[in-house]
């Protein structure tokens, strides 16, 4: 059925962050295919705009969906005083403590609270040790079961089981790249960080991106270890390593890189790599600023597992780049979020990231009120300032209303939610058994 959204105030969240008002916009099929006042259209489903802006979706760039039943998450840990600790006291004992069960309701519970917050794309990052082959295909199924448009990979890492670990997640991310992706979930070639990952597995992340044409999508120098390692071990930058393995390309896409130098920044820039910051995880595992955000051509904004919420992401960037005595602007952050539309149109037909005639109907719609008037010079000042989760009412995703007036049509979302918080106590318990290392 068509939709026609009636009277909406249009804003757009790529620059020039046009504002239009009291428009009409009439979606057929998949796509937005008229745009202006007045338009008739017998038989659509009428949506009322009335007060309400009408904006492309938020794009969360990079996200792990493994994190999702770790909120609160009660076990013991020992100390945690730098990334390394981190990672082996929390993530690495979640992630081996997940099950088949446990990554679909974890991809549900995330699909979900994405869309509940205006997000209509996720990239997701995969890790489960001792759930490794199938584990996209479920993934993709919670994708595709709340209509959520997503792509996910599994990060190939040695840290468990060494090369047969490799091998497995590298066969992983070919097989669901060849035959496992659906119209509404696609594939990329995942890699946990550097000093996880030896020569040889390189080489067989390598040979997978040649065979499947799927990009990489990895974390580089997240904390200063990964760096130094690299320097030690390969007497090389990190980025320079991934260059040696034909890695780097338009297509893909490299994650935190707080320790990145000026010819690594260079290089990717080079190579036309997409870049994801991701302020909070960064903040929350106190790993530093990069003072070199505003040299990359291609930043994008991820969460790295804290939710899929981009207003939050956005405003938090923020408000850090501020407290860095950084540069940018909320129209820098806000650009940034819509450019991942990028990197979802590098593996999607289409065009993406834009409340325009023809574009792919990926909307959210926001019963923001706004106090002042909303201006292309102010647009992304009311999105930082202003708009927020609470604000989104309806969501649409390729064409189909997949939220409306803040309800999941013919999902049992208090369900889910139920049986995920089963699951969430049953991996804690298992969690709590498994040692560090």
């Amino acid at each position: 059925m068509d939709t026609l959204f009636k009277n909406v105030r249009i804003m757009q969240t790529r620059p020039p962050f046009e504002v239009q008002e009291n428009m009409d916009v009439l979606v057929q099929g998949d796509k937005i295919a008229r745009i202006g006042k007045d338009i008739e259209s017998k038989g659509a489903k009428i949506v009322n705009g009335d007060g309400k802006t009408l904006m492309p979706g938020n794009v969360c760039s990079h996200h792990h969906y493994y994190s999702g039943l770790s909120r609160g998450m009660l076990i013991n840990a020992g100390p945690q005083t730098d990334l390394i600790q981190i990672l082996k006291e929390w993530w690495w004992r979640l992630d081996r403590g997940l099950d088949e069960e446990a990554t679909y309701y974890s991809s549900l519970i995330c699909s979900l609270d994405a869309i509940a917050a205006g997000t209509t794309s996720v990239v997701d990052h995969h890790a489960s040790p001792n759930y490794i082959k199938g584990s996209l295909s479920t993934i993709a199924k919670g994708m595709d079961e709340v209509g959520l448009r997503g792509m996910t990979c599994y990060e190939v890492t040695d840290r468990n089981r060494g090369m047969a670990e490799v091998e497995e997640g590298v066969q992983e991310n070919v097989d669901f790249a060849t035959s496992g992706t659906t119209d509404m979930v696609k594939a990329m070639i995942g890699g946990h960080a550097l000093f996880t990952i030896p020569d040889e597995g390189l080489k067989l992340m390598s040979d997978a991106v040649k065979q499947t044409g799927c990009g990489m999508h990895i974390h580089v120098a997240e904390g200063e270890y990964d760096q130094i390692f690299s320097h030690h071990k390969y007497n090389k930058d990190i980025v320079r390593r991934l260059d040696d393995f034909d890695l780097l390309s338009d297509n893909t896409l490299l994650v935190h890189g707080i320790f990145l130098n000026d010819d690594e920044i260079d290089l990717l820039n080079e190579r036309g790599c997409f870049f994801a910051h991701n302020p909070r995880s960064n903040m929350n595992n106190q790993i530093g600023y990069s003072d070199k955000l505003p040299k990359v051509k291609k930043l994008i904004m991820g969460t790295d597992g804290c939710g899929g919420n981009m207003f939050e992401e956005c405003k938090i960037a923020f408000f850090k780049n501020r407290d860095a005595k950084g540069p940018f602007w909320p129209n820098d952050f806000v650009a940034a979020m819509n450019r991942g539309n990028d990197l979802i149109s590098t593996y999607f037909e289409g065009d993406y990231g834009q409340v325009k005639e023809g574009f792919k109907a990926d909307l959210t719609l926001l019963d923001y009120h706004a106090p002042t008037p909303i201006l292309p010079g102010n647009a992304a000042g009311h999105f930082v300032w202003g708009m927020s989760s609470n604000s989104v009412h309806s969501v649409m995703i390729n064409g189909k209303m997949v939220m409306e007036n803040r309800e999941f049509p013919g999902i049992d979302v208090n369900k889910i939610y139920s049986e995920a918080a089963k699951v969430a106590e049953r991996v804690w318990k298992k969690v709590d058994t498994l040692e560090a290392r």
